[in-house]
């Protein structure tokens, strides 16, 4: 198994790149088979001046899911609204999104990926097709309630806002709770 989150918050973890080298080094630890496709790639840098490029990590991980006999394999993308789809020929969220549609391609009864994300409208249009199960949470009673249970217990816990007026704090939740858009 092997996760990843993409994280508004750091650079580094909002790229292809950055997927590719964490799910590789996860994978790579896990199975011994996995040290010569990693290794083969080190030899195809050998120079170590500069750093693989995206497509020759995309092919050592394609060279590593496809390796036979090999048992079952999860990937877990978390998060992949976080991946930033800003201007760009492409944006960084397209090529993640690219990679997993090319992962999937692959046909490899063994992989099995989950990627969780808001339902964004480019996220949506790509992955849509390629799933066999899609379950939907953003709008659930539960997740709302969860959302603004959350909240409560920020605004209740943080010493600041214990001193502020009921008034003010109901203000808060009920302003963040509306506003949190299944976050």
């Amino acid at each position: 198994m092997a996760y990843y989150y993409f994280d508004f918050r750091d650079v580094k973890k909002q790229s292809r790149y950055g997927l590719l080298t964490s799910l590789l080094s996860q994978l790579s630890a896990q199975l011994d088979s996995y040290h010569d496709v990693l290794a083969k790639l080190y030899s195809d840098n050998r120079d170590r001046t500069q750093k693989p490029t995206s497509s020759a990590l995309t092919e050592c991980m394609k060279d590593m899911l496809s390796l036979p006999g090999q048992g079952q394999i999860y990937i877990v993308v978390d998060a992949l609204d976080e991946c930033p789809n800003v201007l760009g020929t492409p944006s960084a969220r397209e090529e993640v999104l690219d990679l997993i549609e090319e992962l999937v391609d692959l046909k490899l009864p063994h992989v099995h990926i989950c990627v969780a994300s808001r339902p964004e409208i480019d996220i949506r249009l790509v992955l849509g097709p390629l799933t066999s199960l899609q379950v939907s949470v953003h709008d659930e009673k539960g997740q709302k309630e969860d959302i603004i249970e959350y909240i409560k217990s920020v605004v209740h816990s943080d010493r600041r806002m214990r001193k502020w007026k009921k008034l003010d704090q109901e203000l808060v939740i009920d302003m963040l709770s509306e506003k949190a858009d299944g976050m």
